[in-house]
């Protein structure tokens, strides 16, 4: 493998600008990771120290850099700057420091890496050291925008990254790096507007609480951005616990790897009830009576792989009764299609999936309920405690993918649809797990929107392992981890995520010849017959 997922695999951007860092400013036996900010980097350093099992404690450095073409104590001034954080550690605790970069998702993006090192080689972005600066605002900027006309353009090093440059930029539609803070607010407004159509920019910035147009009972600055949408879990949880107090949480269904890792490695830990069953609901509360105080339960509606829906109605009956939170990823469902903020204190989503579509940028998204029992302290806790560091390039990518939005999710609803169906009448498909088939679909339809479906995502599991792998080798759509991808892609799940835990993923049915299935936005017909080729090699 040359790439992967940005969380599990470096970006090699920024492997690049980490090694340029390190041949100036490292020693010898050193690695560095890269972060935007000295309150990301302090983060890291701390869980390394708290995580290695090296004794004494291993020496961690920060070396913090800071732009000159920032707004620096009255001097050169551009609007559009970044500065960066590199946490250098010795080598051997590199597996503990990727764990950081992977479980938190607040690791640079490749695209801030590029800016950087254009920045760092042109002498722009120096060691903080060198330079005398006013303290630098929490909220990171933009990068400056590079055009022929003001600022040299500088060539990309291969003709393919020109390429793709001009592609992204010219036809992409994409707003000037000017309107950064534009395209954040109209990200923002289409996650909490009513979301019936597609929304370009003009209308988006036009939306307004005042004009009925959003949702009911929140907006737009209940919206939080993030980096990605493990950022938006990661800090939600650390949000909760400054603000709450360290307690257990709860994670309650089978979840994504990293939510359930975030839960058991930074704080207290946590109580995993793997089933989403309605009698891990029973222990809870036994433990509840019984006197004991959790912080919050962390769920997924529905769950990612197996598609299972959380009795939201009873957990919510929880919280209000036992004074805990709740938190609700519903990046699978997505924002169309279910309706999970009254019964949440805190709705995140990883705008990186469906919301974008495109496979080309990352993000994320924490949705306040200030109708919550703690939106109070969330909210005050944010105004000192948020900082956004969601890359401004990053953000104009998003912005641009995310404007037709409702057209993809109802196509992509049909096509889903009718991809389960046709794998839930073949006899060699052991189960079919998709929303509209499974026994929590009445959790699932108590908060459906009332033009929602059932998402893009399914899984599917085989009676022989032989199946499952001629299965997949036949179906001829793309093959990969992701999902929400605007094009229809398969991976084997299980091995991907749980390689080295089999038979602890078993036990809560989530197979080894797990196949899981996003579908994307092809013709329905000609998608069928891809599925029904792939059948009739079993």
């Amino acid at each position: 493998m040359k790439t992967g997922y940005p969380r599990f695999f470096i970006h090699k951007s920024i492997q690049k600008l980490a090694s340029t860092i390190l041949s100036k400013f490292g020693q010898h036996g050193e690695e560095a990771m890269l972060f935007p900010t000295p309150c990301v980097a302090a983060r890291c350093r701390q869980f390394i120290k708290a995580t290695s099992q090296t004794t004494p404690a291993p020496a961690i450095r920060i070396v913090e850099f800071v732009s000159k073409t920032g707004k620096r104590n009255g001097g050169d001034e551009r609007p559009i700057w970044s500065d960066l954080c590199a946490v250098m550690y010795p080598a051997s605790e590199a597996k503990v420091s990727k764990q950081f970069w992977q479980h938190t998702g607040d690791g640079v993006s490749s695209r801030r890496a590029e800016f950087c090192q254009r920045e760092f080689d042109e002498g722009l972005l120096v060691e903080k050291s060198t330079i005398t600066i006013e303290s630098p605002p929490r909220m990171s900027k933009g990068p400056k925008r590079y055009s022929r006309g003001n600022i040299p353009f500088k060539q990309p090093a291969q003709e393919d990254e020109e390429l793709d440059t001009f592609v992204e930029e010219r036809f992409g539609r994409n707003l000037d790096l000017a309107f950064v803070d534009s395209a954040k607010l109209a990200i923002r407004r289409r996650i909490a507007g009513s979301l019936k159509t597609n929304v370009e920019v003009k209308d988006a910035l036009e939306l307004s609480s005042e004009g009925g147009r959003m949702v009911e009972g929140f907006a737009e600055n209940d919206v939080y951005l993030h980096p990605t949408g493990m950022s938006a879990i990661f800090n939600t949880h650390r949000l909760l616990m400054a603000t709450l107090g360290p307690k257990k949480s709860v994670c309650y269904g089978f979840p994504y790897i990293d939510t359930l890792k975030i839960l058991e490695k930074f704080g207290p830990g946590c109580h995993f009830y793997g089933h989403g069953s309605s009698e891990e609901l029973d222990d809870l509360e036994q433990k509840l009576e019984s006197g004991e105080r959790i912080l919050a339960l962390f769920c997924e509606f529905p769950s990612n792989p197996l598609l299972k829906a959380p009795d939201l109605q009873r957990i919510k009956s929880l919280a209000d009764k036992y004074d805990f939170a709740t938190v609700i990823d519903e990046t699978v469902g997505n924002f169309l299609n279910v309706h999970v903020l009254p019964h949440a204190d805190v709705v995140v989503s990883s705008l990186t999936k469906v919301f974008s579509g495109d496979s080309n940028v990352m993000g994320g998204s924490a949705v306040l309920n200030p109708k919550g029992r703690y939106y109070k302290q969330l909210k005050e806790a944010l105004t000192t405690d948020f900082e956004d560091n969601h890359w401004s390039e990053d953000v104009l990518f998003l912005e641009r993918n995310s404007r037709d939005f409702v057209s993809r999710i109802e196509r992509i609803n049909k096509n889903a649809e009718a991809v389960a169906d046709l794998l839930k009448s073949h006899p060699r498909i052991k189960q079919v797990y998709h929303p509209k088939y499974s026994p929590t679909r009445p959790f699932y339809d108590n908060c459906r929107s009332p033009s929602g479906g059932y998402g893009g995502l399914l899984s599917v599991t085989f009676y022989t392992i032989q199946d499952a792998i001629e299965f997949f080798d036949t179906l001829e759509i793309s093959k990969g981890p992701s999902l929400g991808t605007n094009f229809t892609l398969a991976s084997p799940y299980t091995l991907l995520a749980h390689y080295g835990e089999l038979d602890w993923a078993a036990g809560y049915g989530v197979e080894d010849n797990l196949v899981r299935v996003s579908v994307g936005l092809e013709e329905t017909g000609e998608l069928v017959e891809r599925f029904k080729t792939a059948l009739k090699a079993l």
